[in-house]
């Protein structure tokens, strides 16, 4: 026989309506054949199913008496119906897991930037020295890098240069930006300038001359 026609007997064999010299020759196929092997499994619970209903056939009907080919292929496609549902599952599931993976560093990245935007308000502080006159504005906004600073500043005695200092809180110094204020001009004047810190880490800023005399304090906070 043919092993087409070996292929179609799953059904025959699985309802065990073989005789004994093709049942073994199938069993012999079996052997080599993994798709017949998956098949006969799957045809247990429709197998089991046709047995209660040949006991529960009126005796008008022969017990013995066979499936038909229509029958045969019918059940053939019903298995072959079911491998393809259980593939689509298989893909979906992978196609799932691929889906999340791309998408879960990406959503990690969206949740981390709108932190950073929307999780603390610019820190905005303003002094007046009295002795040298000067008054001056920062408003410090964190990033991820540390902070941006930006300074509005009004001090008529120029021209000179000068800086603004972040102090931390461990005492040490950062230069934040500098600038040259012109001669006999009381505009206010801004200029930017960034930290290596964030804005807890900062304690004030002092605005200081490029010879270091000092001009006004801010409290960081």
């Amino acid at each position: 026989m043919r092993s087409l026609e070996r292929h179609r007997d799953v059904g025959a064999y699985a309802l065990g309506v073989l005789d004994e010299t093709e049942a073994f020759r199938f069993e012999d196929h079996l052997m080599e054949c993994p798709q017949c092997a998956a098949q006969v499994t799957e045809f247990g619970p429709t197998a089991r199913q046709m047995m209660l209903y040949r006991r529960a056939t009126p005796r008008a009907v022969h017990p013995f008496a066979g499936p038909g080919p229509q029958l045969l292929d019918r059940l053939l496609g019903e298995v072959a119906v079911r491998h393809r549902a259980v593939r689509r599952r298989v893909l979906y599931a992978v196609a799932a897991s691929v889906v999340v993976a791309l998408a879960g560093p990406v959503l990690a990245m969206m949740a981390g930037g709108s932190g950073g935007d929307s999780a603390e308000a610019p820190v905005r502080v303003t002094a007046t020295d009295e002795k040298s006159g000067v008054w001056a504005q920062v408003t410090t906004e964190n990033e991820a890098w540390g902070s941006h600073v930006e300074l509005q500043v009004k001090d008529g005695a120029g021209p000179r240069s000068c800086r603004l200092i972040a102090i931390g809180v461990d005492g040490s110094e950062q230069t934040v930006t500098s600038w040259t204020v012109p001669e006999h001009d009381a505009r206010p004047n801004t200029v930017q300038g960034a930290a290596a810190w964030h804005a807890d880490q900062i304690a004030r800023y002092e605005l200081r001359t490029a010879a270091g005399e000092h001009l006004v304090t801010l409290p960081a906070h």
